[in-house]
């Protein structure tokens, strides 16, 4: 098979075609290589190509198959890791000068799981430094640019994986969510991307093992390929102490099976909060939520407002980057403006305003619980805003409206973290200027496969293509 067809093609075809000796694990790495090598100096989304050894990975898989052996999911399929998760071998950044040309010695154990389902690590992709902002951009490899429109932000802090899924550079992206990171990358760039259950994708290493509303999860071009990934990441682990297995058997089965969505209950919400949505974000996602009703869904537009537990969130938010960050509080000079912003504040809080967040979180919890118990999934667009420029580290505005503070453009994503429950972004449509518009499906713990169920039939109803910049 010609080497620029296979870049183009979802995972789980390239995982059939090595199966079946159509195409060899060698001949599908270096068709995204080359396609790395095309794109990847104007979009700059992977940071760390791993060739040599994504080469040896290849023909190891080449040699399993010569010798007949049975091979694992996604046998010679490439994924990209984003640059905080350690890979033996590969240079992890964590977008920070401070680790500029550092190599682990170990796999992350979600890297180790997916190497063990098959997958050839081609590369790391950019993330603003540790993770720490809505526009992927660091000192240390400069700013990734939105496949879509080269002027324009892919998002972070999955905003590397996001455009690499975008510009056809890999099938498939690994990343991570505390606020909104997988989620509104996917929005941007016109991806699936979703935030998992806590536990359900295990966390190591990780510098705070009990945090909840940090979790690493996939991205995908499509809903199936995103459960297929799924699949591969998860399992019961001992090296997290909120390690839980899932409680289906294959979620992509599940969503390649789904062809209606009779008997599901969908409540649509215009906004969570009280920051609004930009016109054209809200009409699409709207579309597409009262589109479902002909797979058989019950669609009802609702009221709600979780703008009360902001307050909450940049609180735990602040604890957790105090935390995560303890080690180099007598370095905030050498950081980025912001994460070190974010620290300084999180030093600030103080006990009592940990215990009020902590309560405020738990009665958000539970208006989201009772929301579940009238609904099977609540529909809310994933960013209120189109892609900003490149240049500016977050939106000034929504629908008009200046914002408060910097956060707050992200409290579509924020306010569904603060309940530690697991959310996809899927592409509801391009809106006038072209660009992507992100629906995001909320649903309970563990409801992943019905999350990506309701995607694939949204993606499927509602086509976007691929962005102008793809390889």
């Amino acid at each position: 098979m010609a080497h620029a067809a296979l870049n183009r093609l979802p995972a789980r075809e390239l995982a059939r075609l090595v199966r079946e000796k159509r195409a060899s694990p060698v001949e599908v790495l270096e068709a995204h290589l080359a396609a790395i090598e095309r794109t990847n100096p104007k979009v700059n989304a992977v940071v760390t190509v791993a060739a040599d050894s994504a080469r040896a990975t290849a023909r190891a898989v080449e040699a399993a198959i010569a010798r007949g052996e049975k091979l694992p999911p996604l046998a010679g399929v490439p994924v990209g890791i984003k640059d905080i998760t350690p890979t033996a071998g590969i240079r992890t950044t964590w977008g920070s000068t401070l680790y500029a040309d550092h190599v682990p010695t170990e796999d992350a154990e979600v890297v180790a799981r997916l190497k063990r389902a098959g997958c050839v690590v081609i590369g790391k992709t950019n993330t603003p430094e540790f993770a720490a902002g809505g526009n992927t951009v660091n000192k240390v490899f400069g700013a990734t640019r939105n496949p879509w429109d080269l002027h324009l932000s892919a998002s972070g802090s999955t905003g590397g994986g996001a455009a690499a899924l975008a510009a056809a550079m890999v099938p498939l992206a690994e990343g991570s969510d505390f606020g909104g990171s997988l989620r509104t990358p996917a929005s941007f760039c016109g991806v699936v991307g979703l935030r998992t259950t806590a536990g359900l994708v295990a966390r190591w290493p990780a510098t705070l093992p009990w945090h909840d509303q940090s979790v690493a999860g996939p991205m995908a071009r499509d809903a199936e390929d995103c459960a297929l990934f799924l699949d591969a990441m998860t399992g019961l682990s001992p090296k997290s102490p909120l390690s839980v297995p899932p409680t289906w058997a294959n979620a992509y089965e599940i969503v390649a099976r789904t062809e209606h969505l009779r008997g599901v209950r969908i409540g649509y919400a215009p906004e969570l909060g009280r920051t609004g949505v930009d016109l054209e974000v809200a009409r699409l996602c709207r579309e597409a939520a009262l589109g479902l009703q002909q797979h058989g869904a019950a669609v009802e537009e609702i009221a709600v407002d979780f703008s009360d537990g902001r307050d909450a969130f940049i609180t735990l938010r602040g604890e957790a980057m105090v935390g995560n960050h303890l080690a180099r509080v007598e370095k905030l000079d050498v950081l980025d403006p912001n994460l070190a912003g974010n620290i300084r504040l999180g030093l600030e809080v103080k006990v009592g305003g940990i215990a009020r967040a902590e309560h405020k979180r738990a009665e958000i919890w539970h208006r989201w619980r009772a929301l579940f118990e009238r609904f099977d999934l609540v529909l809310t667009p994933t960013s209120p805003v189109l892609p900003f420029p490149v240049e500016q580290n977050y939106p000034f505005e929504i629908a008009g409206k200046k914002l408060e503070t910097y956060i707050d453009w992200v409290g579509q994503t924020f306010l569904v973290s603060l309940a530690a429950l697991p959310a996809a972004s899927v592409p509801a449509g391009r809106a006038a200027s072209g660009l992507p518009v992100g629906l995001q499906i909320v649903g309970p713990r563990f409801s992943e496969p019905q999350l990506l169920a309701c995607a694939k039939l949204v993606e499927r109803d509602r086509p976007i293509g691929w962005a102008p910049h793809a390889a």
